[in-house]
This record gives structure tokens, sequence and C-alpha cells, in this order.
């Protein structure tokens, strides 16, 4: 029987901690379905990301350890997306501990720990300290 695995996520500026999370999920079964945040959800939840949907979404269909992308569009089609995709377990960094516990009826809910250092956050401050500090000498931004 294939074990079917989901998990959500915006994945803009993909890095190391995104691999390792669509890594550990795929180990868990057969399939790994990603529901890719939406530039319209993203923007309902106060988020802008650099690359628009369709391009995030292309990278993610490139990486050996997805199977499929859909589209998350609101918070609410969570356990739809279970039935409709016979999705076995719903995994999601531990930094949303216990805001998905009500999806076990429907399926087991794992929350796994993030890799340390590393997120697109600390990137895009990263990035944003970066260009001031070259701004301030004088030199061309990048």
């Amino acid at each position: 029987m294939i074990k079917r695995i989901i998990t959500y996520g915006t994945f803009d500026l993909l890095h190391h901690g995104h691999i390792n999370l669509l890594r550990r999920c795929r180990a868990l079964g057969d399939h790994l379905t990603v529901a890719l945040s939406t530039d319209e959800f993203n923007k309902l939840k106060g988020k802008t990301c650099f690359h628009p949907y369709d391009d995030r979404a292309s990278v993610l269909e490139a990486i050996r350890y997805v199977d499929r992308v859909i589209p998350e569009n609101t918070w609410e089609q969570k356990i739809n997306d279970v039935k409709n995709f016979d999705i076995d377990i719903f995994v999601i960094g531990d930094d949303w501990q216990g805001k998905f516990d009500f999806l076990t009826e429907h399926c087991q809910v794992i929350y796994l720990p993030r890799t340390p250092n590393i997120s697109t956050t600390y990137i895009k401050h990263k990035l944003s300290v970066q260009t001031i500090t070259t701004s301030e000498y004088g030199e061309e931004d990048n």
C-alpha cells in the first residue's frame, strides 16, 4: 500500500532547510504532495514573495523528493486536501506545533524540527543588511 504524505509552505528563496524538510517528508512514505501557497494567499498572510507562484512550483516539481505540487489557496483547505489526495501523513515544521492537531481524525500529523540557523526570513534579512552595507560604501548594488 502506498503511503501518501503532504506538507504545506511558501518555499520562496529555496534553501537547504527546505530541502531537509522535503527529504524528511518523503522518507516517511512513498508519495509527497506539496501544497504551495499561492501569491494571493501569501498576500492575505501578509507575506511578499521574491518568486511568483509558477516559478516556485516549477522549482519544487524539479526536486526528486516531490511527486506533486498543488496550490494552497486558504487555511481551511487542509481537510479537503487530505481527503481528496488520500493522505496518510500531514507533515509541517515544529514551529506550528499543535496548530494542526485537528487533522488527526483524518491522518497522522507529524511536526518535524526545523533546520537550525536557516530560514527565508533570515536570508531576506541578511540580503537587506548586505545591500545597506554595500550602499553605504558607494558600491553598486547587484
